[in-house]
């Protein structure tokens, strides 16, 4: 059964809610978006987002359901990213993981916790372990200063602000009415009524914590460089028992570097402290970062629930909210997009059985409540 053309009120024009305009007007629909802030989705925690699809190296701090959305939503991205008319930068090559030979005893817990999980979802690629001639072919410029290093095949990446500036100029082009510093809740509608969309659909993360009650920000900590004398090929992460980072190259050797994870939702500058580790263990990965260029240095806020995995309710009749996607928004987005799109269609979805991702929605059993994710 297909949803027969209809017309949705999104609420919220950052990553979820630009994917579903996108998706939607091109099966007919009229849409409508409402956003608190700007076309340039300023105050979006995707504008922010180092944009990692690695469900394996993710797999060390979330639950496999999460972990096989992760897998799921590799090829979907290429298949979304390949029907944009404007060109978005996506990279399958891998995540390198390396560590210093004082943090040895951390890169073999860690490991052990990757090699466990990795029997939990068979279907991700294993990962591979690699020497020190392994690794200089793997990434040559990391060779004089790891002898060891993991390689979890199949990884990838996209460039975030290259992709909402693409879904901006295709709900442009699809005709979807976007109405900026202009926010709505569900209450503003009523859905299915004359002179009202037939669904609204809430996709506001943070700005949904009125309704939410038990969702919670947390704070990430981002640093913008331009490096011109690095040249790393792929995402890499660096094993420390208190920060352990991560570099994931863009085009043009622009280089989004990351580690801090702060239960809080205090959106103020980054504090000295926690840039000087970011920037000091940039540099301990690669020595071309200390004439690296420093463009920008931000915070935000995830949306995260007290379980820290994603879920889609239904409050009342024609009415979605997709929320909870804490620091998996890229990772899963696909994933949480095509069983959207699925309950619309059919009223219950089956994709999400394959993702243990907990469904609200009326005219069904309660799901169980999980169990919050143990931060191995």
């Amino acid at each position: 059964m297909s949803l027969s053309p209809s017309s949705f009120a999104i609420l919220g024009a950052g990553l979820m809610g630009r994917l579903l305009a996108v998706e939607l007007a091109r099966q007919g629909h009229r849409v409508e978006i409402y956003d608190a802030g700007s076309p340039q989705a300023e105050q979006s925690a995707a504008t922010v987002a180092a944009a990692m699809l690695a469900p394996l190296a993710e797999s060390a701090i979330t639950e496999p359901g999460v972990v096989r959305m992760g897998h799921y939503a590799l090829p979907r991205w290429q298949q979304l990213i390949a029907s944009l008319t404007e060109p978005v930068f996506f990279q399958q090559a891998g995540t390198l993981i390396v560590w210093h030979r004082q943090d040895a005893a951390e890169a073999q817990r860690f490991t052990r916790v990757l090699e466990a999980n990795q029997q939990t979802t068979p279907e991700l690629p294993p990962l591979q372990k690699l020497d020190s001639a392994a690794l200089a072919q793997a990434e040559p410029t990391l060779a004089e200063r790891f002898n060891h290093g993991l390689y979890l095949p199949g990884e990838g990446q996209l460039d975030n602000r290259q992709l909402l500036a693409s879904l901006l100029a295709e709900m442009t082009r699809l005709g979807v009415q976007m109405h900026w510093n202009a926010p709505r809740t569900p209450e503003a509608f009523a859905p299915g009524t004359p002179g009202q969309p037939d669904w609204v659909l809430d996709c506001r993360g943070l700005g949904a914590r009125q309704d939410w009650k038990d969702l919670r920000g947390v704070r990430g900590e981002v640093v913008r460089l331009y490096a011109p004398d690095v040249t790393l090929q792929r995402p890499t992460r660096l094993v420390h028992p208190r920060y352990p980072i991560y570099l994931a190259p863009k085009q043009d050797h622009l280089f989004v570097i990351g580690a801090t994870e702060i239960e809080s939702d205090d959106l103020s500058p980054a504090s000295v402290r926690s840039t000087l580790e970011l920037l000091s263990a940039a540099y301990a990965v690669h020595p071309g970062f200390a004439e690296a260029r420093i463009l920008e240095i931000r915070t935000q806020c995830r949306p995260t629930l007290p379980d820290n995995l994603p879920a889609i309710r239904q409050p009342q009749p024609r009415v979605l909210e997709v929320n909870g996607m804490y620091r998996h928004g890229f990772m899963i987005s696909p994933a949480m997009l095509d069983v959207t799109l699925e309950i619309l269609n059919t009223g219950q979805s089956q994709l999400s059985k394959r993702f243990d991702l907990r469904l609200e929605l009326l005219g069904q059993p309660a799901p169980a409540v999980q169990a919050a994710s143990a931060l191995a």
